[in-house]
């Protein structure tokens, strides 16, 4: 498993939306790439080019294992957010890549985080992590990305938008947001892989426009060519739904995100500045028209139930 510059990638999550967009453009660059995931994979769920294992992140041995012969990796963490068990995660995974010789590690926080203390795990296990890798030693570069635009082609967005014309979210309708695409959030992550003079680096990325609520919904309208509304649902709400997919300890640490955001802090924390990203990362942002006139919205019409 060796490509043709003697890199060997790991990336963490390669079964998600978010690890498996950085598993799949890594392997279409033609690097090897090994992917790790918590639970098998079944076979319409593989990333071509990648090989697949299978492990906990608390098993110290499985996680050592995964980084053998690994120069390079990328890391997400799954959405559990005891404190105990994330920091355990996160020992085994910064012990592991420093006495694999990991040349570099990029961290992917998978939100940005506020500048103090906050009572929310969503953002305290995930600076805990990054405490945790800055400490191990491992040559380390860190991003911190907004909200994903993929969050709107859902089973839970899709449709709302498509047939009623309603985009829901659980933020502010004043609160701008960098949205980001998972396709553009791998560029970052692989960009940052090679990128020489990040290490150490926190990179604060976003996505090519930072947009209020009803400026996301009237992009929405110039590409869908309807009427769209913006509905900032309350994330009590967002966490039942949410709840529903993927439980409800998962569910309550999301929504820790979108409760700190409607208190109204640091109202720019979402709103990384796009030309920043592109010019230190060397990559282009796609404009969220752009980004939604790609999307096959029809799949979630009506008459396609």
């Amino acid at each position: 498993m060796t490509d043709t510059n003697g890199h060997r990638y790991l990336v963490f999550g390669a079964s998600g939306f978010q690890g498996g967009a950085v598993a799949r453009l890594l392997a279409e660059q033609g690097h090897a790439v090994r992917g790790f995931a918590r639970r098998e994979v079944e076979a319409d769920k593989a990333v071509d080019g990648v090989t697949m294992v299978q492990g906990d992140l608390a098993d110290a041995a499985a996680v050592r294992a995964a980084f053998e012969g690994i120069t390079h990796a990328a890391l997400v963490m799954p959405l559990v957010y005891d404190q105990e068990t994330v920091e355990t995660y996160a020992r085994n995974i910064a012990e592991a890549a420093v006495a694999a010789g990991v040349r570099r590690l990029v961290y992917n926080v998978n939100t940005p985080l506020p500048g103090e203390k906050t009572p929310y795990a969503s953002f305290e296990t995930r600076r805990a992590v990054e405490g945790i890798l800055r400490d191990s030693g491992v040559p380390l570069v860190v991003v911190r990305p907004p909200v994903y635009l993929d969050n709107l082609f859902s089973p839970w967005n899709g449709p709302a938008l498509v047939d009623d014309g309603v985009l829901a979210y659980p933020l502010p309708a004043d609160r701008r947001v960098a949205w980001l695409s998972h396709t553009d959030l791998a560029a970052a992550v692989v960009a940052a892989l090679g990128a020489e003079g990040l290490e150490g680096e926190t990179l604060e990325i976003g996505g090519a426009e930072a947009v209020t609520g009803p400026e996301l919904a009237a992009a929405f309208a110039r590409a869908l060519g309807r009427e769209v509304t913006y509905l900032a649902l309350d994330p009590a709400e967002f966490e039942a739904g949410l709840g529903q997919v993927v439980g409800a300890d998962a569910a309550a640490g999301v929504a820790g995100i979108y409760r700190w955001a409607a208190e109204g802090r640091e109202p720019e924390l979402f709103a990384a500045d796009a030309k920043t990203t592109e010019d230190r990362l060397g990559i282009r942002l796609t404009p969220i028209g752009e980004w939604i006139s790609a999307q096959p919205w029809h799949i979630w019409a009506k008459k396609n139930d």
